[in-house]
């Protein structure tokens, strides 16, 4: 990627969600896989519940998770 492309959809909140987490973004990717066949939902609030999330935050995780990047 170019250095002057901006990051755009859940990939923008990336460096927010390692910074205040202090894991990558493969840890959350792996938590997310082991939680098995949930809905997109159902994963923000495991993400949320059992994490801390904030919404925001999980939610740009699951998306990403579920669209298989």
């Amino acid at each position: 990627m170019a250095d002057n492309e901006t990051v755009k959809g859940p990939a923008s909140y990336f460096p927010s969600i390692e910074k205040k987490y202090g894991y990558p973004i493969a840890h959350w990717m792996e938590v997310l896989r082991k939680a098995g066949p949930l809905k997109h939902m159902e994963l923000v609030n495991q993400l949320k519940v059992d994490h801390q999330l904030g919404h925001g935050h999980a939610n740009a995780l699951v998306a990403w998770f579920l669209a298989g990047k």
